[in-house]
């Protein structure tokens, strides 16, 4: 049963269940200028649709009504209130006439309610004890039975381990024992993460039965932070392409159109996040795997600077190419899960020092007079999907109602292709080498192709790639000088069916390998600075479609609040998708 605001207010009753207190004013206002049985179409401004419900008289205060199809509505508390349907949308907003009077409400949370609600939302609630941990973790187990059969983006649950864990963390506060920022929230791991007592099969046959003993960094520093591990999400075998599909579980579908591909390599964190099975996912990024899939499935993915989330264990720990970092459905929830996980320790030679806590305040800012530069083609460098391209392109009239000073301009990527194949190729060699001879037959052909390319290399190949790394470093040196942010698409195109590898082209424009797709995520990867992920819009398809934020070196905290204040503005990550409603 869904609950949400039932609200008097002049000539309409309106009933609101997902983000009631965020959206209880603009409903008013959708009501009050809403005929009985019309459509309630403010997406622009809300993010979402509702419709006006005919006819019924209000009784007093709490009305209740399920979200399977067409709802009963009637009065918990007395009155009159007739039977009348409410055709639920991705937030559901109902309003029925006639009622006057003084304005009332009711809120209760039930499990569509918790699964929908902001980690910062939850975290306020489990530290006033409004909501137990356990009521919080049910509540998402129950929506990951529910929905996940459909998408396939959690290939691990540990539900026992994940309720005994609830039950310890309410114990803890309790007794007045000091909890960490996620105390009691759900989070979820890409699958590639390394987690104590949880299969961890890196979407690869050789290690489909694999139980690490001991966390990884970044598990670890969640855990330690209160949070809850629900279990495992789905990831191309080795992390390798932003397409999420293996041998071992198969393929994980995008919640807004179940033939079209989520992304990848998160791909199984985003559309967990989508669906509302975990306020909180984790993920992993080299040419785009936090970014591609949070565009995909219309959440949130932070590629945060090399360092700032340190890695380990890692083969390559010098590198600056992969890096960990943070998903959510909103900004402001990513930068809490930054909070726990980012900090310095002695286990990574490239850790920032910066503590966590810098990413705890309030994202609020006022971005007048920023200067921000945008292109939808990374400058005429990379073919790009002409629904994408008008999308991005529409972005920059937001920037310039926020006072920003808006400049169509790009940072001269030359170079970045050579480097990142180069490096990755270095990458794979190290990292996947010795399984390649060990076991060439459980292993995906363009993983066996990556590490290969990597052992063609020369010195010389090596070399150039680097003086050519530093050249790039220079030139986004100078251009972040004269702008605060780089707005691009994230992805060349929009999601595409999911029974292919790759797209094989992108606006007429061949694409011969698994990565020719993914330049617009992976020049930014070879950069080495912060690039966040927001919604920016849909198709006429009904596809999500995202823009990256990118900023200057090591100014996480600036692409978070310029991604804020964009989110805010637009809405469009209260979008949720059909089959998680």
């Amino acid at each position: 049963m869904i609950t949400g605001w039932w609200l008097n207010i002049d000539h309409y009753s309106v009933i609101i269940t997902r983000n009631a207190d965020r959206y209880r004013q603009d409903a008013l206002a959708a009501a009050g200028e809403a005929a009985a049985g019309e459509q309630v179409d403010r997406r622009g401004e809300l993010g979402h649709h509702g419709w006006v419900v005919a006819h019924g008289r209000a009784g007093h205060v709490g009305h209740q009504f399920d979200s399977a199809g067409a709802a009963s509505v009637t009065s918990r508390a007395g009155g009159d209130c007739s039977h009348m349907s409410v055709y639920p949308k991705s937030t559901m907003i109902g309003a029925f006439p006639p009622s006057r009077g003084r304005q009332t409400s009711y809120r209760g949370a039930v499990n569509t309610d918790i699964v929908f609600c902001s980690a910062a939302e939850l975290a306020a609630a489990l530290r006033s004890r409004e909501l137990s941990a356990r009521e919080v973790v049910e509540a998402h187990l129950a929506q990951i039975e529910r929905v996940n059969p459909s998408v396939n983006a959690v290939v691990t649950v540990a539900a026992d381990r994940a309720l005994d864990e609830a039950d310890a963390a309410d114990a803890r506060l309790a007794a007045g024992n000091a909890v960490g920022p996620l105390h009691g929230l759900p989070v979820l791991h890409k699958d590639t993460h390394a987690t104590a007592g949880i299969r961890t099969t890196q979407g690869s046959r050789i290690f489909a039965d694999a139980v690490p003993d001991k966390d990884e960094l970044l598990v670890a520093r969640e855990r330690a932070a209160g949070a809850i591990s629900l279990g495992k999400t789905n990831t191309p075998e080795f992390a390798a392409g932003s397409h999420t599909f293996n041998e071992v579980f198969g393929t994980t579908r995008n919640p807004y159109d179940l033939s079209r591909s989520a992304g990848g390599s998160s791909g199984g964190s985003a559309v967990a996040l989508a669906c509302g099975m975990a306020p909180l996912a984790d993920g992993g990024d080299t040419g785009g795997s936090l970014r591609n899939p949070a565009s995909f499935c219309n959440v949130v993915g932070l590629r945060p600077s090399p360092g700032r989330v340190p890695t380990w264990p890692s083969v390559s720990a010098w590198s600056t190419l992969a890096v960990q970092g943070p998903m959510a459905r909103t900004v402001a929830d990513v930068a809490l899960l930054l909070s726990a996980v980012a900090g310095p320790t002695t286990m990574s030679p490239i850790a920032l020092d910066d503590p966590g806590a810098t990413f705890g305040a309030p994202l609020d800012r006022d971005v007048t007079g920023l200067r921000i530069a945008w292109s939808a083609d990374l400058g005429g460098t990379v073919p790009v999907d002409a629904e994408v391209r008008k999308i991005v392109a529409a972005q920059a009239s937001v920037f310039e109602r926020f006072g920003c000073v808006v400049e169509e301009a790009c940072l001269d990527f030359e170079g970045a292709d050579e480097v990142f194949r180069t490096l990755r190729a270095v990458n794979y060699e190290a990292a996947l080498g010795e399984l390649r001879d060990a076991h060439p037959d459980l292993i995906k052909p363009s993983v066996v192709w990556n590490v290969d390319e990597g052992r063609r290399l020369t010195g010389a190949d090596v070399a150039r790639a680097q003086r050519r790394h530093t050249e790039l470093f220079h030139r986004a040196r100078s251009f972040f000088e004269r702008f605060d942010a780089l707005v691009l698409p994230v992805s060349q195109v929009p999601p595409f069916d999911a029974s292919l590898e790759f797209p094989t082209e992108v606006d007429g424009v061949a694409q011969t390998t698994y990565l020719d797709w993914m330049r617009s995520a992976y020049f930014v990867s070879v950069l080495g600075n912060p690039a966040l992920a927001v919604p920016a819009g849909f198709t006429t398809a009904g596809l999500p479609v995202g823009v990256q934020i990118v900023g200057p070196h090591r100014r996480d905290l600036t692409v978070l609040e310029i991604g804020h204040a964009f989110e805010q503005a637009t809405r469009w990550a209260d979008r949720h998708p059909a089959p998680a409603i």
